[in-house]
């Protein structure tokens, strides 16, 4: 289970704080089991700061603790603060990370569904879409539905995500995809092949919705595998 423990100090000197967080960077390096750390400072009172620190467990975030560079940073905090800093540890129990749910919807809707018009609800009006296997390198959302649709038509495709992350407003997936050429495409007949390949994708999310993306894909390797080009 996430582990997450917030750090409360109150101090005159966030710059000197800003140091220490350096300096337990760089000597944790290669140690730390920390894998996100974030410091904010209160906008209606500015000697007031909150250091977050992720951990992938309670555990972990107690191997941590014992590190001596994670001790001698923590006795300079201590000193460098108006008062002794509070902790309060919390054990993540949900984490949405809203921009990755709705890249899932847009593959398990649109694509996995067959669904070019679930879009609509997934896809800001001012979308683009960067593609070089379509017609141009930057689409409106109509001109995407259409290709896309033709793609959709010809392989039926199932697209499985291996990796997803997330920072930010942006997305990256790794996918791998599977189909059968049942359709017309790019003015070849249908030929019944089962075809199979990776890809990668980057979305950029706005509001809830997906306002562009970022598309790269072996389209060489599945003409090949159609028998249009020679291996």
């Amino acid at each position: 289970m996430t582990f997450v423990q917030f750090i409360d100090c109150k101090t005159g000197n966030v710059d000197q704080l800003d140091r220490l967080m350096d300096d337990w960077v760089e000597a944790t390096q290669g140690k730390r089991t920390a894998t996100h750390s974030m410091v904010g400072q209160d906008r209606s009172d500015s000697t007031h700061v909150i250091e977050i620190v992720e951990f992938p467990s309670y555990e972990e975030a107690m191997k941590n603790s014992e590190l001596p560079e994670t001790n001698r940073i923590f006795q300079e905090l201590v000193a460098a603060c108006d008062e002794m800093p509070t902790f309060t540890d919390l054990d993540v129990i949900r984490d949405d990370q809203l921009n990755k749910l709705v890249v899932s919807r847009f593959f398990e809707e649109v694509v996995n569904a067959g669904d070019p018009d679930a879009t609509d609800a997934l896809c800001t009006d001012d979308y683009r879409e960067h593609d070089p296997s379509l017609s141009s390198y930057d689409l409106d959302l109509a001109q995407a539905k259409r290709e896309n649709a033709e793609i959709m038509g010809a392989f039926n495709p199932t697209i499985t995500v291996e990796s997803m992350i997330a920072e930010g407003e942006l997305v990256a997936c790794r996918m791998t995809y599977r189909g059968r050429h049942t359709g017309t495409y790019q003015g070849l007949e249908p030929t019944d092949q089962d075809v199979a390949g990776t890809m990668h994708a980057t979305f950029r999310c706005r509001g809830g919705k997906i306002a562009e993306s970022w598309w790269n894909w072996d389209d060489l390797g599945l003409l090949r595998q159609l028998g249009a080009l020679e291996i």
